[in-house]
């Protein structure tokens, strides 16, 4: 029995590359396994090969000055951070708040074979994302310093031990994220902001981490004495690695003593969690007038409740919406710098810098592409617009208008924070305002006569209108090319000559006429195509 729950576990976790959901048919044998070798080339090629390259650079300086505890405790923590991130959304979703829990515990099946046959897929994942760190680290420790038997039985426990610690870190974590999201009503904006705080904080240390890795082993012996001090546990974790038998038997007693701990608090709260339905509110009945509202406005209250409630749609086609307020907040403290940084390298090119800001501007407007697959999104339930008491130009006009206003509100704000930085003229600020709206304009205007030429309605998963859309990839890469040309034409073309302003004129009344053109295509080609599909 625990055979069988654990293979359908695993099942549910890599069915994407057993099962085709765009066909609704299983892929071929060649399918699958062209997925599981690319799936293994990442996991081990990319993410292995950056570990293993981390792995070399730390390891010779900190084993040379007699560190090589704080070259495990380094690695180990790394692998206990990927391990836990790796598989703590897992036990979320499977542990915990799996959709299959009420049929299950309904079957003459025991509650400790499903709590285990979840425990071990979870354990799994973990020891996946775990080694991916740890064991490149382990074997270039030991390719680096001479090999003994109590370095090679080190470093064999302290994968074991990480793991198992991985293990009951996923869990508790999950079991707060359950908690939590039973009680949440946004769940899609709570998605998004901590979606949207792990990419800073991913990008922030991918940036420095050259920096703190070379501090690290320039300050190696100091910082080493401050752990020793202030968190020997961490010491005694480091020197698992290299084979302390005092700190191989401490640091596996506390481990297995927080696993037991785990087990049986879970083995008290599972049943509990699993069939909770969440939190519901009671309300008193209250009459109330409803508010009539006007077709437009209806059709653009439907069209932004579709976009605030998919996280996946706010973070593929609304990018642009956190980038553009922070970008210009960024401007506001470290704006200067790049002011001067720009004066100083075009300064044979007047206007250029001007130029290239409003480029940036266009250019993270191009990250909000909502009109592309809003088409698509409709998905099989397109009938009901259509049936609707609405002419198509109505629905298209509301589906332009959520981009129109949800990208030009923030983009003009990026503006307003640059020109506290840079001394514009009134006519430079009212171009540099300009083009960004005529851009998003633009865009909003191809993205849906993309949409509408290449619709994808049939769809198990909105990830394939979204992500796997050829409509939002043309949409997005044009919009790069876009600020790409209105840069290059002013510097390679010599559009400088004349001046930022009577330039962006020129190019602002290029892309007005484009705009005109796809309008008078959207009222009549494109409504025609909408009515028939």
């Amino acid at each position: 029995m625990l055979k069988v729950l654990l293979k359908k576990q695993m099942t549910e976790i890599f069915r994407g590359y057993f099962y085709d959901a765009k066909k609704n048919r299983a892929r071929s044998k060649a399918g699958t396994a062209a997925y599981l070798l690319l799936f293994v080339a990442i996991m081990v090629g990319l993410l292995g090969g950056i570990f293993t390259y981390l792995s070399l650079s730390v390891c010779e300086p900190l084993a040379a000055a007699g560190l090589d505890w704080m070259y495990f405790a380094l690695m180990g923590l790394l692998a206990v951070l990927l391990g836990t991130f790796g598989s703590v959304f897992n036990t979320y979703a499977g542990l915990y708040l799996s959709k299959d829990n009420d049929l299950l515990l309904s079957l003459p099946i025991p509650v400790s074979a499903i709590l285990v046959s979840r425990l071990l897929s979870v354990y799994l994942m973990g020891l996946m994302y775990s080694l991916v760190v740890i064991l490149p680290a382990v074997i270039v420790y030991w390719i680096v310093v001479p090999v003994t038997a109590g370095t090679v039985l080190g470093g064999l426990l302290l994968m074991l031990l990480i793991s198992i610690f991985v293990l009951t870190l996923s869990c508790a974590l999950g079991w707060v994220v359950a908690k939590i999201s039973l009680k949440l009503k946004n769940k899609s904006f709570i998605t998004v902001v901590v979606s949207l705080a792990f990419i800073a904080a991913y990008y922030f240390f991918y940036f420095r981490a050259q920096t703190l890795i070379q501090e690290l082993i320039a300050n190696a012996a100091v910082y080493g004495e401050k752990i020793k001090g202030a968190a020997y546990p961490v010491y005694l974790f480091g020197r698992v690695g290299t084979g302390d038998g005092l700190a191989m038997l401490i640091v596996s007693a506390v481990v297995l003593a927080l696993f037991a701990l785990m087990w049986g608090l879970l083995s008290r709260s599972f049943l509990k969690i699993a069939t909770s339905s969440g939190h519901t509110a009671r309300k008193a009945y209250r009459e109330t007038a409803a508010k009539q509202r006007s077709i437009p406005a209806a059709l653009l209250g439907k069209e932004l409740q579709r976009f605030v409630a998919s996280p996946t749609y706010m973070l593929n086609c609304g990018l642009g919406l956190f980038l553009l307020p922070v970008s210009g907040v960024l401007l506001l403290f470290q704006g200067g710098k790049v002011i001067s940084v720009l004066n100083e390298i075009f300064s044979e090119v007047p206007g250029c810098t001007p130029l290239l800001l409003c480029g940036a501007v266009c250019l993270l407007c191009s990250m909000n592409q909502m009109t592309a697959p809003s088409v698509s999104l409709e998905g099989k339930n397109l009938w009901l617009l259509q049936s609707l008491p609405v002419t198509p130009w109505q629905v298209l006009r509301a589906k332009l208008t959520l981009q129109l206003l949800l990208s030009s509100i923030p983009a003009l704000l990026c503006v307003l924070c640059t020109a506290f930085i840079y001394p514009f003229t009134l006519p430079e600020l009212l171009m540099m305002a300009l083009i960004p709206v005529l851009y998003t304009l633009f865009s909003a205007l191809l993205g849906l006569l993309l949409g509408l030429k290449m619709p994808n309605l049939n769809w198990t998963s909105e990830i394939t209108p979204i992500k796997q859309s050829l409509s939002v990839l043309i949409a997005m890469f044009s919009g790069f090319a876009y600020a790409i040309l209105l840069c290059a034409g002013f510097m390679a073309l010599n559009g400088w000559k004349l001046g930022f302003v009577g330039y962006m004129g020129c190019f602002g009344a290029a892309t007005l006429i484009l705009c005109a053109g796809l309008y008078v295509w959207m009222k009549k080609r494109g409504c025609r195509i909408f009515a028939e599909l």
